[in-house]
């Protein structure tokens, strides 16, 4: 299974610290980001990567390279603009091939043990779900017993938490350019061909600086308890 990371935000949120280093470059326990998630992807057997850069991609390009040197095979799907999470994957859709792939937001910090969804069938696309946090607090969308996603249902709401295998059927009649994913996961809903699964452990959306400090705080926490 391939993997879609999504790199090519602006990282507006997290200015100054973007304005000269891009956000999947910024240092979590004195790694890159990015290169934490392909450390995880690599382990986990993921070894076909594809990357979309625009906002200082290519010091993104120059830092990874090839991908050689962390286990795993990187192409680049550049952009002049961002196109948004949707138009991004749309534009590197040549590069991701013929079956279900796995996608990755660059900027969360999880646990999430990803080998888990190298097994996933989705019918449009499946999402790991998890639970809203402060910064979030509507959420996303329900979740259905029989593992559907809705816009409508009881209990809470779940926030998307930026991790899903998706079918490129998704994109069905879409075209080249800037457009959001929102639109076609709520497609998908309405044709009840939209799963997802609930995920209880650490997750992160590093979208601050405050919360940038926050994933530093426990991957080093993480690495004394490992030694």
């Amino acid at each position: 299974m391939k993997v879609m990371l999504l790199a090519a935000g602006l990282g507006a949120r997290m200015r100054p610290l973007t304005e000269h280093t891009p956000k999947p470059l910024l240092p979590v326990a004195g790694r890159p980001l990015i290169e934490h998630h392909l450390m995880r992807l690599a382990a986990a057997g993921f070894t076909e990567i594809v990357i979309n850069i625009a906002h200082l991609g290519a010091q993104i390009e120059n830092y990874l390279g090839s991908g050689a040197q962390l286990g795993v095979s990187i192409q680049y799907s550049r952009e002049q603009q961002p196109l948004e999470t949707g138009g991004g994957i749309f534009r590197a859709l040549p590069l991701l091939g013929e079956q279900p792939f796995l996608v990755l937001n660059s900027d969360i910090w999880t646990d999430y043990p990803l080998q888990q969804l190298r097994e996933i069938k989705p019918r449009r696309a499946h999402l790991v779900m998890v639970d809203n946090p402060d910064h979030l607090t509507h959420g996303d969308f329900y979740r259905g017993a029989d593992g559907l996603l809705s816009e409508q249902g009881s209990g809470n709401k779940l926030t998307y938490a930026g991790l899903a295998v998706f079918h490129r059927q998704l994109f069905a009649g879409c075209s080249d350019g800037v457009f959001p994913l929102r639109p076609l996961f709520v497609r998908a809903m309405r044709e009840n061909l939209l799963s997802g699964e609930y995920f209880g452990g650490q997750w992160l959306d590093v979208g601050t600086p405050e919360r940038l400090q926050q994933a530093d705080d426990r991957a080093r926490a993480i690495a004394e308890k490992s030694a």
